[in-house]
């Protein structure tokens, strides 16, 4: 019978990675308690025990690429696995519970996204094709979701997970619109009425499917995520009811790229609770006979340079950052971060904009690149 960890190396091999190898992207095992984890708990037994230091790699997002791109993941299936996955076939998130991202994540601390994000808290793919740095790429994001909305003085915009409110203000500076946004996290909430004071925006803490009155566009920025499968075609029919007949809707979000009602386990418990990556299979079906696809942009690619710019500003933090952030939590953001470049780096997940119209645009649309 072959030992724990000569099954776990046998699972390794299409991913060319080695258990206490000599190259970067190598497996150093700390603790032997996390070959059983990994191959009993999968994803979840991964990433816990990395938070518990059972294991380190020197370059730990090379090593997951490479463990994505040969989609080891699926290979080793665990309960927890079928969990989430059931969990996510039977549930519909009420609304009592949408509010759950918001206090296990972006309430974390603002002090925290202030460190990472950079000069403007925008948590969200940045756009790099002419940006210097990161603040410039988020400006240049901002911008591009401005100009493929049309915005002009006046305009009335709804931002559907606002966020800190930075789109909100860019829009209402840079284009004269009067802004609308709503969030579930009372943290970013507070902040964004900070940030936005003096212009005509007001941002409010409720769930999406809340939302009332009629705007000119409507900009949902990195929140349909969070949405999940069963509530798809409702934030579609929220959107539509808000949207004038002759306005734009720009969805900007992650996706991934095969249809699924699951998420990675520890993913789901430590990071982002209750969400989905959708795909475009899924995303066509709840789009169909409420708007036309206008646009439909890819940049993935950014999102990776994005996220190598969070890392490098958060581990330059952590000093600063005091000791609410214990070093369970700083490993377990790392993997965070690692996790998320790999996934578009191995082309599992992508990042679209998609520009809908109800009804159509008067004449044809052109989209700014």
């Amino acid at each position: 019978m072959k030992s724990v960890r000569d099954r776990l190396q046998r699972m390794l091999d299409p991913a060319d990675v080695r258990l206490d190898g000599a190259r970067r992207w190598d497996i150093r095992v700390r603790d032997e308690s996390f070959l059983a984890r990994a191959l009993a708990h999968g994803s979840l037994g991964v990433g816990e025990s990395y938070m518990d230091g059972a294991w380190d790699c020197a370059d730990l997002d090379g090593m997951l690429t490479r463990v994505l791109a040969a989609r080891l993941d699926e290979r080793v299936r665990s309960w927890d696995d079928a969990w989430f996955a059931l969990r996510a076939r039977l549930v519909n998130l009420p609304k009592r519970r949408a509010f759950e991202i918001g206090r296990r994540h972006y309430d974390l601390g603002n002090d925290l996204y202030r460190a990472m994000l950079g000069r403007r808290l925008v948590y969200s793919c940045a756009y790099w094709p002419n940006a210097a740095d990161l603040d410039e790429a988020q400006e240049h994001k901002l911008d591009l979701c401005c100009r493929k909305l049309m915005l002009g003085p006046g305009m009335r915009l709804l931002d559907i997970g606002c966020g800190w409110g930075e789109a909100l203000r860019f829009a209402a500076e840079r284009y004269g619109v009067r802004g609308f946004g709503d969030t579930v996290s009372a943290q970013q909430a507070e902040l964004a009425r900070e940030i936005c004071s003096g212009l005509p925006v007001e941002i409010r803490l409720q769930d999406y499917r809340a939302l009332s009155g009629r705007f000119d566009r409507v900009l949902s920025i990195g929140m349909f995520e969070h949405v999940g499968v069963k509530n798809y075609r409702r934030f579609f029919e929220v959107a539509r009811s808000c949207l004038e007949d002759d306005g734009l809707f720009l969805l900007h979000t992650i996706s991934r790229d095969r249809s699924s009602q699951s998420i990675d386990p520890w993913i789901g418990k430590y990071i982002f609770p209750n969400s989905m990556l959708p795909s475009a299979a899924q995303l066509t079906r709840a789009i169909e006979g409420l708007f036309q696809v206008e646009d439909w942009h890819c940049f993935g690619a950014d999102y990776d340079r994005t996220l190598q710019a969070w890392r490098a500003n958060v581990e330059r933090a952590w000093p600063q950052l005091g000791e609410r952030y214990d070093e369970r939590f700083r490993r377990m953001w790392r993997y965070y971060l690692a996790v998320s470049m790999a996934t578009f780096r191995s082309g599992r997940s992508q990042l679209w904009q998609i520009v809908l119209s109800p009804r159509g645009v008067r004449g044809g649309y052109r989209a700014p690149r």
